[in-house]
């Protein structure tokens, strides 16, 4: 089987993508980022996810992005409620080009030229790298800075989920056997991996399982309103 690496967060897309990497039929290497989140729990959403899905592995990495800050994730900021406009404060500063780069690196060690990753540039909160010209230039990159794609059969970043809207990605998911209930999606959630109901992501979230006609098996903290 073909190596994979899958960056899986322990959110709903990330699953999605793991899925379909296993159905591509790629030995899939999964790839979590302790970068000082304050939503914790989807460490242990990712590691339910990774094992339920049939990774070959799953690697947490600690990359302390904590230390700069810049974002409600990473510092003292408040995570907002849904709604505003521009980039939002949940955007952490360059967090998918660090991760795609640390990605990137597991893929050369482990001699694979495949790297997935759960972007999306329909229902997404404004951050500028989830978009196809971000994926597009990453891959462009990793083919100019690695031996793999100087010598080897080159690098390429696939974002199967880009142009999907929620509900098709929840259909997709549920094709594929996803169990949403092991997943959080949350800024704010809590060590349980309980959801507040009423950030950027819980929206979105909670949007995509009622457009799909299917119910929501996300976890309250207290019902949302």
């Amino acid at each position: 089987m073909k190596k994979a690496v899958a960056l899986v967060s322990g959110g709903m897309d990330s699953a999605v993508v793991l899925a379909i990497a296993r159905e591509q039929g790629f030995a899939v290497h999964a790839l979590s980022v302790r970068y000082g989140q304050r939503h914790t729990s989807e460490l242990d959403a990712a590691a339910r996810v990774a094992s339920a899905l049939g990774a070959v592995e799953h690697k947490t990495v600690a990359i302390d992005l904590r230390s700069i800050g810049g974002s409600a994730l990473t510092d003292d900021i408040e995570v907002p409620e849904a709604g505003g406009e521009g980039i939002p404060v949940t955007y952490v500063p360059a967090r998918n080009t660090i991760m795609l780069s640390v990605a990137l690196g597991w893929a050369e060690v482990l001699g694979a030229a495949d790297i997935f990753c759960g972007v999306n540039a329909v229902d997404y909160s404004g951050y500028p790298d989830c978009r196809p010209e971000f994926v597009a230039a990453f891959e462009r990159l990793a083919n100019l800075a690695t031996k793999a794609g100087v010598e080897g059969a080159g690098i390429r970043v696939h974002a199967p989920l880009i142009r999907m809207g929620k509900d098709e990605i929840v259909r997709e998911g549920l094709r594929l056997g996803v169990d949403f209930a092991q997943t959080v999606s949350c800024y704010r959630a809590d060590e349980q991996g309980r959801a507040c109901g009423h950030c950027d992501a819980c929206q979105l979230r909670a949007a995509g399982f009622a457009a799909a006609g299917v119910a929501d098996p996300t976890r309250y903290v207290a019902a949302a309103g």
